[in-house]
């Protein structure tokens, strides 16, 4: 029975080299089939780190973080649709930062406002207090408790009656002046040259 010597088959040659240095970057989007289901949520992620490291107080490492992004874009150059995911990732992290954003500034004008709530109602209690005590005691200047004590000092202040009714000499005038932009502006637009001031193009973006 002759014996059959199996054939080895040609093997795929993989390039191996490395790619040229480059910047450093987090963000390489993955070629693997069973990753692209989940390849946003990675650059999303990513990016979130990345904007993390700009809260820094080092511009160097502010630096760094945008420098890595801004890479990363880059590096897509010729890829109009990794360009794409990636930009497209980066919005959606703006987005949520942006909506984080405001929703503490609601919390922070709720709390704001809780803050005065208790800071008034402690006023009144104490203020009805005080009240009570100097009734019963009127010549007392402080009033001394188990836990707590109460004192008193004594100050001067000003309450002007008819600010009108005062002769000059006890009036501070005060004089202060700032540029007047829209004039300024309406001038530069029809062509005049002032010194000190130019006429600034700036496109806005906003992201939908």
């Amino acid at each position: 029975m002759a014996v059959l010597t199996p054939i080895p088959t040609a093997i795929p040659v993989v390039d191996l080299a490395l790619p040229a240095a480059g910047p450093a970057c987090s963000l390489q989007r993955s070629s693997s089939l069973w990753q692209l289901g989940s390849e946003a949520q990675e650059l999303t992620t990513a990016i979130s780190q990345l904007a993390e490291q700009l809260e820094t107080d080092d511009p160097e490492q502010r630096a760094l973080a945008l420098a890595e992004l801004e890479a990363a874009l880059l590096a897509e150059e010729g890829n109009k649709a990794a360009l794409a995911a990636k930009a497209d990732a980066t919005c959606w992290v703006i987005e949520h930062l942006r909506g984080q954003a405001a929703y503490r500034q609601q919390q922070a004008k709720r709390l704001t406002d809780l803050a005065r709530s208790d800071s008034g109602r402690a006023d009144a209690l104490e203020e009805s207090l005080i009240f009570v005590l100097t009734q019963l005691q009127p010549a007392a200047t402080r009033f001394s408790f188990p836990d707590h004590e109460l004192s008193s000092r004594k100050s001067q202040a000003v309450l002007i009656d008819d600010e009108d009714a005062l002769d000059p000499e006890w009036l501070a005038i005060k004089t202060t002046s700032q540029p007047d932009k829209a004039a300024i502006k309406e001038a530069l637009k029809a062509g005049r040259q002032i010194t000190g001031a130019q006429l600034l193009t700036r496109r806005s973006w906003r992201i939908h």
